[in-house]
């Protein structure tokens, strides 16, 4: 079945849950982004350096990264639902109090709950979607992942649009947002059934004692701190307005959209997922080079054009984590997510340290090194990353697990 084809089942006829779910999903993962456009308003609304500003990035993603341990233990026992709408009042209340920061520490720890919440809410979203949609798990894995890349490329220009006029008002507007997705989730979404086995807040630690596993998470660590560098310090390097800022970032999260969901898979299928994944990173090294030592022009596409490498990146990833390992996906995925979320804190964090020790280019250097780092570590590992179906069968995401957005 098609899972475009608007017939019962298909993506365009599911249950209101669904929808509201996929709804909520977008606006969560626009949260990521939503803050690059105006992170130079932020740093001067709040007198504070590009380093203290990008410690909004390094607060929510170290938070994330020790909560991916706690939502399995969490959703195991209270169910789907509550966790979605536990992590939705998390994001609420911590993204208003973020707009009403009056230094930029608070802001920091605002955005900790922040992404306490948001850890909650999205390694919990797809296992909702699958279990309330219609017409089996393709449909709904589509539409979780089209969620995602379009939380991807709105969050900055969201951004951009309410940052233009004050940098307090993205972190209202996404409030706002949040806040309706919890109403609707309240109405329209109903219980889920709870997991016949109660997850442990040691499984998914246990689990990276899995050779292909804890080779996927090393490698994904490696990736995330370029991706993450792009992410966080470009906006600095191009010092534009928010609008123009977020207009490049909006091209960067279509582009991440489009070949995470419809290229990614096409070149798995014609080439296996190891040697997609390795290829892509060292573009992705390549990319990064030329965009720190490119003039402004130049930073400007390569930014935009790092979107596919990124979003080939991540859908691989992700299915290497899902699939090499015997443990339960859920599990897998939440081992795999504590490991490479810490990259994800770190380079906010040390790539304008590293400028302030050295000049603007070395920071990208830096991210081309730990990009072709972890294509090594692809290389290397190759055997211990092909297990059962993992290179013959690429997935988009899977029916227990998390989707997309684990890579």
């Amino acid at each position: 079945m098609d899972p475009f084809d608007a017939g019962a089942g298909g993506i365009l006829r599911q249950p209101k849950a669904v929808w509201a779910t996929a709804g909520a999903s977008v606006v969560a993962f626009m949260g990521i982004g939503l803050v690059d456009p105006i992170l130079p308003s932020i740093a001067q609304g709040l007198h504070a350096t590009a380093s203290q500003v990008s410690l909004l990035f390094t607060s929510y993603f170290l938070i994330t990264a020790v909560a991916m341990l706690l939502t399995g233990f969490v959703s195991s026992r209270v169910g789907g639902r509550k966790t979605l709408l536990l992590g939705l009042a998390f994001v609420v209340v911590f993204a208003g109090l973020a707009g009403t920061s009056g230094s930029v520490g608070q802001l920091v720890g605002f955005r900790a709950g922040w992404g306490l919440g948001n850890a909650l809410f999205v390694s919990t979203a797809l296992a909702v979607i699958v279990g309330a949609a219609a017409g089996g798990s393709a449909a709904a894995i589509l539409l979780y992942e089209s969620a995602l890349g379009l939380g991807m490329a709105c969050g900055p220009l969201l951004g951009a649009v309410l940052g233009n006029v004050s940098w307090r008002y993205p972190f209202f507007g996404t409030a706002t947002l949040m806040a309706i997705g919890f109403l609707c989730i309240t109405v329209f979404l109903k219980e889920q059934p709870k997991p016949a086995r109660k997850t442990s807040i040691l499984d998914p630690l246990k689990a990276l004692g899995h050779g292909g596993l804890a080779s996927a998470a090393v490698s994904a660590f490696f990736y995330n701190y370029t991706f993450f560098t792009v992410l966080a310090f470009t906006p600095f390097v191009l010092d534009m307005t928010p609008y123009r800022s977020g207009a490049v970032f909006f091209a960067w999260g279509l582009l991440l959209a489009v070949f995470s969901v419809i290229v990614a898979p096409r070149m798995q299928a014609r080439f296996g997922s190891l040697k997609v994944l390795g290829g892509s990173l060292l573009l992705l090294a390549a990319d990064v080079l030329a965009l720190g030592y490119g003039d402004h022009t130049t930073a400007i596409v390569c930014t935009i054009l790092s979107g596919a490498f990124i979003g080939v990146n991540n859908t691989v990833y992700t299915e290497l984590a899902l699939g090499v390992s015997d443990a339960p996906r859920p599990v897998a995925s939440a081992g795999y997510n504590f490991v490479r979320w810490f990259a994800a804190a770190a380079a906010p964090y040390f790539a304008p340290k590293i400028e302030e020790w050295t000049d603007i280019h070395v920071p990208f250097v830096v991210a081309a090194v730990t990009a072709v780092l972890g294509a090594l570590v692809v290389v290397v590992r190759r055997r211990a990353l092909t297990h059962r179906a993992a290179e013959l069968e690429p997935r988009h995401a899977t029916e227990d697990g998390v989707g997309v957005f684990a890579g």
